[in-house]
């Protein structure tokens, strides 16, 4: 356990712990650790604004960042949202998506809803079998994205009627940050996901949001490669974000598997 005195952290009633090592979910063979920011209840809109720019994420209730032994690959990065151009091929996805009557998109409660919830398990089953929270119940299901104390915002997309893909996010006073997004596994071929990162991306420049926060990035994992693709992008160096250099963007930068 440790207060908040941590460069860049904010202080005031929020203290941190590390936990017990686990195994990494992103590199196989290695053990994880992460540092989690408590009580849950002292993390409010500003609060929490300021750990997403010290390279916090939100799961459920837990608002935490890797501390891992020996290891410093997770590496947090954000979009540089009004200064984003789509490239040829994410033109093309959002151009085919958004034809007229294509894609519906509305905002939706933080509740329970059991075709969402069916569309999770289809997804976990399908992209990360074994990974851990392909047997989530509903309660699982529940704590990890319908559970928040901040402002967080539900999206559902559906094509023809049809529910296709779910993206939750978080509200930041300088950005966006996307907690998860999971989506029908059967239209391997849609860039759902891509899409959803994109269509984030132009919910902050219409806001005049500057950022669109997407986690952490790994060289090594093909599951974070696509997140390189959305340039420009910053990431975080020693508590200071950076531009990334073109170099990070090599490793993968094809690969199609997504997990934000």
């Amino acid at each position: 356990m440790s207060n908040a005195h941590e460069s860049g952290l904010p202080d005031a009633l929020i203290q941190f712990y590390t936990t017990a090592p686990y195994p990494c979910s992103y590199l196989a063979d290695r053990q994880a650790r992460s540092q989690v920011a408590i009580p849950p209840e002292h993390i409010d809109h500003a609060v929490y604004g300021t750990l997403v720019q010290q390279g916090f994420r939100r799961s459920g209730q837990f608002t935490y960042r890797p501390r891992c032994d020996g290891c410093q690959r997770c590496v947090p990065v954000r979009v540089c949202a009004l200064d984003f151009a789509p490239d040829r091929t994410q033109r093309k996805i959002v151009n085919r998506l958004n034809q007229p009557g294509r894609m519906q998109v509305r905002e939706r409660s933080l509740t329970f809803d059991p075709e969402h919830y069916a569309l999770y398990r289809a997804y976990q089953q399908t992209r990360h079998p074994h990974g851990g929270m392909d047997d989530d119940d509903a309660d699982q299901y529940t704590q990890f994205l319908l559970t928040s104390g901040v402002d967080t915002r539900l999206i559902e997309f559906r094509v023809g009627g049809r529910l296709v893909m779910v993206s939750v996010m978080d509200v930041l006073a300088d950005g966006l940050s996307a907690v998860y997004t999971f989506y029908d596994p059967a239209d391997a071929k849609a860039s759902y996901g891509t899409y959803a990162v994109l269509w984030q991306i132009i919910q902050c420049q219409y806001n005049q949001l500057p950022y669109l926060y997407l986690g952490y990035w790994i060289a090594e994992s093909d599951k974070m490669a696509y997140k390189s693709r959305f340039q420009p992008m910053q990431m975080l160096d020693n508590d200071q974000w950076i531009k990334m250099p073109d170099s990070a963007n090599l490793p993968g930068c094809s690969g199609s598997n997504q997990d934000t």
